[in-house]
């Protein structure tokens, strides 16, 4: 009950809290170069297909998960959702995709961030469908492939869970962006890729950096409550951290 609760929390803050659609921080429909965007979607295809294998695969086998896939991909919807204007006239937002990675591991996360980019891309007019390869590769694969190691590499090493979530969830929120700024650079070079990378980072670093320890904080506040009130399923899930 306490769970369910919690995500019809999430969905409520979805419709009072997303701000104007001109604020997408997703790369914005049509603005990719059309050879990008089927480079972005040959990339990011065939890790979503084998997620979606390992996704039904675990639901099968553990239908009481089911749950906790759907506060993950509430999670994830909500605060990407939440579009901030940036200091520098562009705008910024969480990504909300460590929590999930950390719980299911990065190919399900790849399955829940395609499933919340399109319905942005539909239902919000954040990100696009032409570019939706693009996105799904830099939020919804380099992301939690990154909170997963990150994680389990902390984990390993003896750190606390929450110190682990906590630099998981920031430096994944930071290598988005970055992954994000290095494909717009390589569709749009300018003089030199270099330069532009380095224009599109700076653009995004003055806001991202204080949004990404604000999601670090608050992704460690909500697997503290899964702790707490879903502990047997949330230990199951990371045996295969420790290992």
């Amino acid at each position: 009950m306490r769970i369910k609760k919690f995500v019809l929390s999430l969905l409520f803050l979805t419709v009072f809290l997303q701000a104007k659609p001109i604020y997408a921080m997703h790369i914005a429909e049509g603005f990719l170069p059309l050879a990008w965007c089927l480079f972005w979607f040959a990339c990011s295809t065939p890790i979503v297909m084998v997620g979606i294998y390992k996704l039904t695969k675990r639901i099968r086998k553990n239908p009481e998960q089911k749950m906790l896939v759907g506060v993950s991909g509430a999670f994830t919807f909500v605060l990407s959702a939440l579009k901030m204007p940036s200091v520098t006239g562009s705008s910024s937002h969480p990504t909300g995709v460590a929590l999930g990675a950390i719980l299911f591991g990065p190919t399900t996360m790849s399955v829940l961030g395609t499933i919340v980019l399109l319905f942005q891309a539909l239902l919000l007019a954040h990100g696009g469908l032409t570019t939706l390869g693009a996105n799904v590769f830099a939020m919804a694969i380099v992301g939690p492939v990154s909170a997963y190691w990150l994680f389990k590499g902390c984990v390993k090493i003896g750190l606390s869970r929450t110190i682990a979530v906590f630099f998981a969830t920031f430096v994944c929120n930071i290598l988005i962006y970055a992954t994000t700024s290095l494909q717009l650079a390589l569709a749009f070079p300018g003089q030199s890729f270099v330069a532009s990378s380095l224009k599109f980072l700076t653009v995004f670093a003055v806001t991202q950096i204080p949004l990404a320890i604000i999601e670090g904080l608050l992704t460690v506040m909500i697997f503290n409550f899964l702790e707490k009130h879903e502990s047997t399923e949330v230990e199951k899930m990371l045996i295969v951290i420790k290992e």
